[in-house]
């Protein structure tokens, strides 16, 4: 059986490996040049994204590179170096998005596959007939598209393969059309730079041209004020159907730049989705339980099963983004022997133990702490805190960059998390 490919976000080395270790088969992502992620300052580098795409293939998985903003004119000689570089670096393929620049890079790099982005706003057989003459072998289809088009895009080319988002943040343009972050920051969606104009509130007024009067529109109380603010797409509930449809190659997770959390728990909860609809055991209420640990703007399923106008959740005007159920304490180091913080955390404190997919865990008690099994899930208990450097903390807080020592080796970043109202009443003690 042909199974669908499991495809996450990859913004810097360390998420890279953090998506595979819980579960991707791909990653994507790219350096910031001409990448629309171009604004994250921890894009990866030319020879941090060489060692990803060594160390996936060294497992077995796929790196795509993103290559999918819009050329000036001026900058078409530098498209072609980038495309000839990134090339040397043999990635599994090239995501674009103009078609000019499809046809450039099967010139320049005529081994490597073409994806073509979603911000081509494919969304019927006709437009994906003519990307595939050109040389596309995959379709990353528009967040707006419907099953039923997938379905009739691959009826008419069952060569092309269907890529479509399930999870993360959702636009308030048409796939990432809008140009408000232009006119008010001068900041380009479309090449990389977008302010994310669409998550603050606004106020309302009127104006009358004849009396030069302008008056202040009252809100309804507790409707908000974030009138532009899409919920984040979330699609777990409808794995199995979109699976069923047998149409979609890839399930692909957005979020370049969101959090190592994010990358490992999102990753793992789809993994785990994917992978129980083949072995029959699909359960939604799994895979939603994770995935409401994370930090979101309330979830929608968007429009892949219903329409746009048959929706009328997919906002949230009155937060730009909350609380998850967890927030996470600390991340482990590659080599399993010790950890950084993320959020304050003192001798006695537990926390749940977050394992990457198929890793195990030993039960310990000794000097540093102790991890035992409660209810299906592995804690770990802090008794010292005591960095590589010899240093010992009652309390360690949040941003410090001392590595603790471990009372075990965890496999490789391991996530240590704890419940939402603990994590607040830390922050309490803080203040």
């Amino acid at each position: 059986m042909h199974k669908a490919e499991l495809l996450a976000p990859a913004g810097n080395l360390e998420k890279l490996k953090i998506a595979l270790g819980y579960g991707a088969d791909a990653v994507y992502g790219g350096t910031s040049t001409f990448s629309l992620r171009i604004r994250s300052g921890k894009e990866f580098d030319i020879d941090s994204y060489s060692e990803g795409i060594e160390y996936a293939h060294s497992l077995g998985k796929k790196v795509y590179c993103t290559i999918n903003s819009f050329p000036f004119n001026s900058q078409l000689k530098l498209y072609e170096n980038h495309i000839a570089k990134m090339a040397e670096l043999a990635p599994d393929a090239l995501i674009i998005s103009s078609p000019g620049v499809v046809k450039m890079a099967a010139r320049i790099a005529p081994n490597i596959p073409l994806h073509l982005s979603t911000q081509a706003n494919v969304m019927n057989a006709l437009d994906a007939e003519v990307y595939y003459d050109m040389g596309v072998t995959r379709i990353i289809a528009a967040r707006e598209i419907s099953l039923k088009d997938c379905e009739a895009i691959k009826s008419v080319i069952p060569d092309l393969e269907l890529e479509i988002f399930v999870h993360g943040s959702m636009c308030f343009a048409y796939s990432g059309r809008c140009l408000v972050s232009a006119l008010q920051k001068g900041r380009v969606p479309n090449r990389g730079s977008c302010a994310n104009d669409c998550r603050f509130p606004y106020e309302m007024y009127a104006h009358n041209p004849e009396t030069n009067t302008t008056f202040r529109l009252e809100e309804e109380s507790e409707v908000g004020t974030y009138i532009m603010n899409a919920k984040d797409m979330n699609m777990a509930s409808h794995v199995d159907e979109i699976l069923a449809s047998g149409v979609i190659d890839s399930l692909k997770i957005e979020g370049r730049t969101k959090s190592p959390y994010y990358a490992g728990v999102v990753t793992k909860a789809y993994r785990h989705a994917i992978d129980d609809y083949y072995s029959g055991d699909f359960d939604e209420s799994r895979y939603q339980a994770e995935l409401e640990t994370t930090q979101n703007r309330g979830f929608t399923d968007a429009y892949l099963i219903s329409r746009p106008f048959e929706k009328n959740d997919t906002q949230s005007h009155g937060f730009t983004i909350q609380n998850g159920t967890h927030q996470v304490a600390a991340l482990v180091s590659e080599d399993g022997t010790s950890w950084k913080c993320k959020d304050k955390t003192c001798i006695g404190d537990s926390v749940e133990i977050v394992l990457p997919v198929g890793a195990t865990v030993e039960i310990v008690d000794n000097e540093y702490g102790t991890i035992e099994e409660k209810d299906g899930s592995y804690w770990l208990t802090f008794k010292k805190l005591e960095a590589t450097s010899g240093k010992v903390f009652e309390c360690i807080h949040s941003g410090d960059l001392n590595d603790i020592i471990l009372p075990t080796t965890l496999p490789s970043y391991t996530i240590l998390r704890r419940g939402i109202n603990e994590a607040l009443e830390k922050k309490g003690l803080d203040t």
